[in-house]
């Protein structure tokens, strides 16, 4: 089965020239997207990749632009709201390690560890993918929106059948 919205690239063929990789999401990669954002809506989607590798290192730098028009809903208002992105971004890839090698490295939780390349490949789509999600917030509301709590009993009230009222009477 084909993946929507991908595009991948053979680690090995790389040319050593900075190469330039430009992907717009049509209508059918739009709903593959807004299901895996789990959002109510990916109006448009357009990332723009820079990569060059170094063949004297293991590590493939790639970066971007991407720019990404959501509809979100707020978690006050339950409405739906227009949230536009627009930003640059770089990650890393480390040719050569597995993920056996980064078990045994352990958690170094301080140093950012290169992403793993997997069968010798690197999905554009893939990449384009996770730095939006990275960026959604995690309780998305509109500009301005405050959230207010206003309780249905008065806080300061003592209430008359406290149920550990009775553990008061017993010897301490």
């Amino acid at each position: 089965m084909q993946k929507e919205f991908s595009y991948q690239l053979a680690v090995a063929d790389l040319p050593l020239s900075r190469q330039h990789y430009h992907m717009v999401a049509n209508a059918d990669n739009l709903k593959f997207l807004t299901d895996v954002l789990q959002i109510p809506e990916v109006k448009s989607f357009v990332a723009d990749f820079y990569i060059k590798p170094d063949h004297n290192t293991p590590i493939l730098k790639v970066s971007g632009h991407i720019k990404a028009d959501l509809v979100l809903q707020s978690v006050i208002s339950l409405e739906n709201f227009d949230q536009k992105y627009d930003f640059d971004f770089e990650t890393a890839f480390d040719t050569k390690a597995t993920l056996q090698k980064q078990k045994e490295e352990g958690d170094d939780w301080d140093k950012d560890t290169p992403e793993i390349v997997v069968n010798g490949k690197i999905d554009l789509g893939d990449i384009a993918i996770e730095q939006v999600a990275l960026r959604l917030e995690d309780y998305p509301r509109r500009e301005g929106e405050k959230f207010s709590f206003t309780p249905d009993f008065d806080p300061s009230e003592k209430p008359n059948n406290n149920p550990f009222a009775v553990l008061s009477k017993l010897k301490k």
